[in-house]
């Protein structure tokens, strides 16, 4: 499940529970956000804590019997900070009435305070005196979903987010500030792979690139906290709290300053950086021109100025800014409005510059409605300067409109395993090839792996179905089907242990697993007609119970129905996983069969200076790529369609709610 996914049903109850605030405090918006980002701050680094903490207690040292006690530094070493039990989450929720809530919240933010220095002055303290007693002990209450306490990722941030668009619809922050999705956030990550040095991110926001950078080392076995150190600018004080709150909860610091990147640069950084990463404002189009005119970190000169004498477009500021910040082996990626690449007049003469140096490797386009508060596309921009002399007049081109996971009706994201294979293509062309093939026997791993952890839920299904059929036992047809479905589960797990010993070796060749994909294909296959055959054998029992109609135990049947279709629904998505991780390692084989880079129409295409010239220097993938040719898809994802379908339905009936629910409030506030 993607963390949106995961997300998405707490969102809703959280923002209910600061909404609780304005009903019930009286204070205003902007009031009460602090506190309760401080106590979503509180809430997600108690998560972190206790995910640690038997990890860190399996290897304390002991002497004469006796444990050492577990230390702050403990902590920072697995990216998390140390609670003193009263700054723990679970102490402050179970707080009587009788208590005094404020004091208490105030005195845990205290303590954190006191064990870190980066965090001094930064929680939110003194703003719980303004909240009621009782009313902090339902917001605490209310911000402790067990959703929260697994969910994983830039939490924080996502969380934060969405909070800045409810709040900005109130008037209590800058609405035109949003949050960098997950998904491109972390393409941008694996495709400048921050491994050591400085990492600058000159619009920060809530610091998520910061902490995506952390868990790329953190997955490489590296100390993230002794490999990298954090720049960031932010103009907005509020903004640089939460980034700051976000790093720690982490067991991350930053160096973040409130400045306006467009004409101050704190951190003197110009060609000092190892890498940046930014998502800066699009289309700006109010910055001082002449406040800027000399600029050092304008090395290819003023981008167009209009009548006003202002930058007609900010766009290439920033691009110009992130280029000059890079030191001689520097790389940057970036997300930026996909008018940038083919705008026209002065800022071609910019992007012109920019490609003649050599060093703008990687242009990647993606689809609207990635963002979670704009709708609008974006193409992701890579600087690389020491990109090797073959590569210094080519820029891969990668169209990835057409790859994406539909997750609300409004929100689309990479999965896992799409971000892994536009991260592939990328890596063919860096002539990474055994990443590739690693990343292939991966999916065929996955997939081997998906089929064998269905045997448990097939097994429940097939307990479950026989119950019930017990329960309607003059029904034939339902019996036949029960025992075909039962030799089929048992075919299936004979299946899974053959495919188990047919495992493909660590350094397995291309031409391997091309002969592993077409063996497990046979796997994929049986997955997919053994969920068809569960689905079936559920439709036959509907029919034998609407034959009953009304007679027999209805209450036993009704509830033997619930359970078994609760099985059922489990058991399918264990097989579609199957049939899922096999599809995503023969989309890279079937695109790049030798396991080398090569055009693929409508996707990727490296693409020569001269072609770009010829093309009035546009950066524009989706321009050179073309369009893929019309195929007759015989393996047709009915599931995927109709949960896209499901979604789609489920967000238009969500938003009907939510309009009628607005509807009668202010028919209330006429007094009608």
């Amino acid at each position: 499940m993607s963390q949106l996914q995961s997300l998405d049903a707490i969102e809703k109850r959280l923002w209910g529970a600061a909404d609780l605030l304005r009903a019930n405090s009286g204070l205003a918006s902007n009031e009460y956000f602090m506190p309760v980002m401080g106590l979503i701050f509180l809430r997600h680094a108690y998560s972190r804590y206790l995910a640690v903490k038997p990890v860190i207690e399996a290897t304390l040292p002991s002497r004469g019997g006796k444990t050492r006690a577990l230390t702050k530094e403990d902590f920072s070493q697995q990216g998390a900070i140390y609670l003193h039990p009263e700054s723990q989450f679970d102490t402050l929720v179970a707080l009587p009435d009788s208590a005094d809530r404020a004091q208490a919240i105030i005195d845990a933010m205290g303590r954190i305070e006191d064990d870190y220095e980066s965090l001094r002055g930064v929680l939110p303290k003194l703003e719980y005196q303004k909240i009621g007693n009782k009313d902090l002990g339902e917001l605490l209450r209310k911000l402790n979903p067990d959703e929260l306490k697994t969910a994983n990722g830039d939490i924080f941030g996502r969380i934060y987010e969405y909070f800045l668009t409810q709040f900005a619809d109130q008037g209590a922050h800058d609405g035109g500030e949003f949050f960098t999705p997950i998904s491109l956030v972390q393409m941008i990550v694996n495709l400048i792979e921050p491994e050591h040095g400085k990492v600058l991110d000159p619009a920060c926001g809530s610091g998520g690139m910061f902490v995506q950078s952390a868990n790329l080392v953190e997955r490489n076995h590296g100390d993230p906290t002794k490999a990298l150190t954090f720049y960031g600018m932010e103009k907005n004080a509020t903004t640089i709290r939460l980034a700051q709150m976000n790093l720690a909860v982490h067991g991350l610091r930053g160096n973040i300053t409130e400045a306006i990147s467009y004409y101050a640069d704190p951190h003197e950084l110009v060609g000092k950086a190892d890498y940046v990463m930014a998502n800066p404002p699009f289309n700006v189009d109010e910055v001082d021109a002449e406040a800027v005119r000399s600029d050092p970190r304008l090395p290819f000169g003023l981008p167009g100025v209009n009548k006003a004498g202002k930058v007609s477009n900010g766009n290439y500021l920033w691009i110009s800014y992130f280029y000059s910040y890079l030191n001689a082996r520097g790389r940057a990626g970036f997300v930026m409005s996909s008018q940038a690449s083919s705008a026209g007049r002065d800022e071609a003469t910019v992007r012109r510059q920019l490609v003649e140096t050599g060093h703008v490797d990687v242009m990647v386009a993606v689809r609207s409605n990635f963002f979670y508060t704009r709708t609008v596309p974006c193409e992701l921009w890579f600087f690389d300067k020491a990109k090797p002399a073959e590569h210094q007049d080519h820029v891969l081109m990668l169209d990835a409109r057409n790859v994406y996971r539909k997750v609300t009706r409004k929100i689309y994201d990479f999965s896992p395993e799409q971000l892994a294979n536009l991260t592939s293509i990328v890596w063919l062309y860096r002539g990474q090839t055994g990443r590739v093939l690693a990343q292939v026997r991966e999916h065929l791993c996955d997939a081997l792996r998906a089929a064998q952890s269905s045997r448990e839920p097939l097994q429940d299904y097939l307990a479950q179905a026989t119950k019930l059929a017990d329960l309607l036992k003059e029904d034939a047809a339902l019996a036949d089907a029960l025992i075909k479905f039962k030799a089929d589960v048992a075919d299936f797990g004979h299946k899974v242990d053959g495919y188990a010993d047919q495992a493909t070796a660590p350094d397995a060749g291309n031409q391997a697993l091309l002969d592993a994909a077409e063996l497990f294909s046979g796997l994929a296959d049986t997955s997919r007609d053994l969920g068809r055959a569960a689905d079936h054998l559920y439709k036959l029992v509907g029919h034998a119970i609407d034959a009953l109609n009304g007679a027999g135990n209805t209450r036993d049947i009704n509830r033997a129905r619930k359970d078994a279709d609760e099985a059922r629904k489990h058991a399918v998505e264990s097989l579609q996983q199957v049939r899922y991780f096999y599809r995503e390692a023969r989309w890279l084989q079937e695109r790049f069969p030798k396991a080398e880079l090569c055009d693929v129409p409508g996707l990727v295409k490296l693409v020569s200076r001269a072609e770009i010239e010829a093309n009035d220097w546009s950066l524009t993938p989706g321009r050179y790529v073309g369009v893929a040719p019309a195929a007759v898809d015989e393996d047709f994802d009915f599931e995927a369609e109709l949960k896209s379908i499901h979604i789609e339905l489920q967000g238009l009936n969500d938003e009907a709610v939510e309009l009628a629910a607005k509807i009668a409030r202010n028919f209330e506030e006429l007094g009608a």
